[in-house]
């Protein structure tokens, strides 16, 4: 039987087991335990893979012909070129409608500000594919609601979902109607933090409302702008659920995005070592144009 004595010593022994120095790494142990399962370890297994070539459960080294096959792939530059049209039209787009929405809900004209923060910014909250599946409903070609409100007024039906160009409208609207709340939110942080004693001065020295909106408003919300315009550059870049619930890809691939190109070839034609090569084309991709945004708007401020 154990005494008292051995006791203490065992309560000694657990003690010294945690001192000053090794106190930080059992805290943070478990956590960077996890990060290295769930995401170096992918990252660099799916990096490795990139440069094999994967036939059932055999894996067989082939350098660079994954890189060298996308390149001369042209359902990627297709991809490629459908995601930069979708980010060039939507992106602007949304923030600009974000930055009006913010800006008439900080006005002190609107009521119920509250209701109307709310219901902006559910969209970024609902389910996706629930979204999606409503916004299927609303432009179907035959029994949509949408086509019908345009026969009232005489306008013949669009091919929402099976015509090229109005496939790619339909995503870009559905991304709008998703992600304008949640911008505006930010924007709305931003005009918040903005000195009031700023506009009070401009006001005194005779500034009229749109004078103050472009001469204090908008260089205040540099720093908003920054953050909202690289977020949804790498967001866009990384369109995926849209044109998968949507559309598929079609009609004749023009929705076709990067990451539904990588997921196609990954888990469709089970060419995982190709689709870890477009992961990391992407991923170059985004860091490129990440810094590029961040370049140019460090010689402005400059």
């Amino acid at each position: 039987m154990s005494t008292a004595a051995d006791y203490r010593v065992n309560v000694k022994k657990r003690k010294t087991l945690i001192t000053p120095k090794s106190a930080p790494y059992f805290f943070i142990g478990p956590s960077l335990i996890l990060i290295i399962i769930f995401t170096i370890y992918p990252v660099l297994s799916s990096f490795i893979l990139s440069f094999q070539e994967v036939r059932g459960a055999e894996k067989t080294f082939v350098g660079f012909a994954n890189y060298t096959r996308l390149f001369h792939d042209p359902v990627f530059y297709k991809s490629l070129s459908n995601t930069f049209q979708i980010l060039i039209v939507q992106v602007p787009i949304m923030l600009f409608i974000s930055l009006l929405i913010a800006v008439g809900l900080h006005s002190s004209l609107v009521r119920f500000k509250a209701f109307f923060r709310i219901a902006y910014f559910m969209p970024a909250i609902t389910a996706l594919v629930a979204a999606s599946m409503v916004f299927m409903i609303l432009l179907d070609e035959h029994f949509g609601l949408v086509n019908y409100l345009l026969s009232l007024i005489g306008l013949e039906p669009i091919h929402w979902l099976t015509s090229p160009f109005w496939a790619k409208v339909s995503v870009i609207v559905v991304m709008t109607w998703r992600w304008t709340g949640y911008n505006m939110v930010i924007f709305l942080a931003g005009l918040q933090a903005i000195p009031k004693e700023l506009y009070e001065a401009a006001s005194i020295d005779g500034a009229s409302k749109i004078k103050q909106f472009f001469l204090i408003t908008i260089p205040q919300l540099k720093p908003v702008f920054i953050f909202t315009v690289v977020m949804s550059t790498i967001g866009t870049l990384q369109l995926f659920d849209e044109p998968f619930i949507l559309t598929q890809g079609g009609p004749n691939s023009a929705t076709m995005t990067i990451t539904l190109y990588l997921y196609e070839t990954g888990f469709k034609y089970f060419e995982f070592g190709y689709a870890s090569a477009i992961a990391y084309v992407l991923v170059i991709i985004i860091a490129v144009i990440s810094w590029i945004q961040m370049k140019w708007v460090g010689d402005l401020e400059e």
